[in-house]
């Protein structure tokens, strides 16, 4: 299945607050009364010195993870093999570009591992070579976290069965699973996410304009989405190529300016409280663009390395795949570090003096049900076409923009005598869910359980973290088809993430409510 644009399912409700954001930026329009006690929860947060980003990356319509992490010993590759089929079981012969990519763990947890052959700049990183990108290297990490997924409680595969311990509702439900990843509580009806909810707790420690935040310490390069979703903060979006402005405004023109700040201002006094309340956002979203798009033409990189196309390439997909240029996922996480460069450099730098962010990016193409290899639906399959297709488009692309993303870290330390600097940002991936470990003839199915990424200098790299499921139709890690129950929920991997962030352990439970079911809050992978 060709990549496409996750926006195209978008409902007419999310259109609307997509509009919403991308127009206004989405600022805060007034805190209520409700608000109150989150920010009295906030001002008990320790206040840092330091800067820390968080960066989501969204694999939407559910990653078959079943074949990004390929298992090597012997035995288990031959299970593999049989039941993923020739359409899907991507080939291990002798460890070469064409084959699964061997990862060298620090420890062995009993199993051997390689990825999938899109994915050598992954390989690299995990195994403590990353490559460089236009020579520039970086010292990040990688670490892999296995078979994670929404669980309201532990459970096993006999209480899968009885029913007698509450399982996620609308399980395999795209719209459901997103919302259930995105705010860690599958019990109870969405209202934050938990991306938001940390923002609710650290936004008092960046800089204020007034009452209001200079800049929304969770912003969005795809969109309205639920992981920002805070009781306070409001998450604010901007497009690949900088801040969104509105049509027909132009900052440079100052008669169009002076006239529509001297209408704002009228309506903020105004009795109507709608119309003084979006006269308010609508200020206060204009000087939020102004100020971030003034200190990203400040940065001193802008044109020595983010207007450098080499630094952030077009995706060549390895043995004989194609080229894929103007990468959705490539251009969103540009954007992400030259906001991030902004958001450290203080503002005598000319940057905005941020000590915390959080990023939501989002790449589509993912609900591989057809076409997930070249040897779908194929009368003769053969080695060389399964490592090509849609599937490997996408690890290709997810591949080479984390590497160039994570040397846009390294450079950035180096140009502000950092040497610390990649230990403050992290990557992570989530998805809607894993996919059927069988085969449909021409993909895979939804699944549950599934593995993920975490990439950056704090990360424990060349380690894996969680369990690896018995790859066996019916075996005890199965619902009956090859969907894996997950072993390590969403809030433990989450929360792993927010304590490394800055979220005080008091206040552990307000982000993440149902984390003390589970007997391991934090899974160590990072430092």
């Amino acid at each position: 299945m060709d990549s496409q644009d996750f926006s195209s399912f978008t409902t007419r409700r999310k259109f609307i607050r997509q509009a919403a954001c991308a127009a206004l930026g989405t600022a805060a329009l007034t805190n209520t009364l409700r608000d109150l006690r989150i920010i009295n929860a906030a001002m008990a947060q320790t206040v840092p010195v330091d800067y820390k980003a968080l960066v989501c990356i969204f694999l939407s319509g559910g990653n078959d993870a079943n074949n990004l992490f390929i298992p090597t010993i012997a035995s288990e590759y031959a299970n593999y093999a049989a039941i993923r089929t020739p359409v899907l079981a991507i080939p291990n012969s002798d460890g070469g570009p064409a084959t699964a990519l061997a990862l060298n763990p620090l420890s062995s947890d009993g199993h051997s591992y390689g990825l999938h052959p899109a994915c050598p700049e992954l390989q690299a990183m995990f195994n403590g070579t990353p490559m460089p990108v236009n020579g520039n290297t970086n010292s990040g990490k990688l670490a892999a976290l296995f078979n994670t997924g929404t669980l309201v409680y532990p459970l096993t595969k006999a209480e899968y069965n009885s029913g007698v311990v509450a399982k996620p509702p609308q399980l395999f439900s795209h719209s459901d699973q997103v919302t259930q990843w995105q705010t860690s509580i599958p019990d109870r009806p969405p209202t934050t996410g938990w991306g938001g909810r940390c923002a609710d707790l650290l936004d008092t420690m960046n800089p204020r304009n007034g009452n209001t935040a200079l800049l929304s310490l969770a912003i969005s390069l795809a969109g309205a989405n639920t992981f920002e979703v805070g009781g306070v903060v409001q998450q604010y979006s901007v497009g690949t190529g900088g801040v969104v402005s509105l049509n027909a405004y132009n900052p440079a023109s100052s008669a169009r300016q002076a006239a529509l700040n001297s209408i704002l201002a009228i309506d903020e006094v105004q009795s109507n409280m709608l119309l003084q309340n979006y006269a308010l956002a609508l200020d206060h979203s204009l000087a939020t663009g102004s100020s971030l798009a003034t200190s990203l033409a400040n940065s001193p990189l802008l044109a020595s390395y983010f207007n450098v196309a080499a630094n952030f390439p077009s995706i060549t997909v390895p043995n004989g795949g194609p080229i894929i240029n103007n990468s959705t996922l490539m251009a969103q996480l540009k954007m992400v570090a030259q906001i991030i460069d902004a958001g450290y450099r203080s503002a005598a730098q000319g940057g905005l003096g941020m000590k915390r962010q959080i990023f939501f990016c989002q790449i589509g193409g993912y609900d591989t049900h057809t076409g997930q290899t070249n040897n779908s639906g194929a009368a003769t399959p053969t080695a060389a076409q399964v490592i090509l297709g849609s599937q490997a488009n996408l690890f290709a692309e997810l591949s080479q923009s984390l590497n160039a993303f994570q040397a846009a870290m390294h450079k950035i330390g180096v140009q502000y005598g950092d040497s610390d600097f990649e230990k403050r940002v992290t990557a992570f991936t989530n998805s809607d869910f894993g996919r059927t470990f069988p085969s449909n003839n021409l993909g895979s199915d939804h699944g549950w359980g599934s593995h993920h990424l975490i990439m950056g200098g704090a990360v424990n790299g060349q380690r894996t973290f969680g369990t690896w499921p018995t790859l066996a139709v019916g075996g005890p890690d199965d619902t009956n088809t090859g969907r894996w129950i997950p072993t390590t929920s969403v809030d433990q991997f989450a929360a792993t993430m927010a304590k490394w962030f800055g979220v005080d352990d008091t206040k552990m439970s307000t982000v993440f409510p149902n984390l003390g079911r589970f007997a391991v809050p934090y899974l160590g992978f990072m430092s």
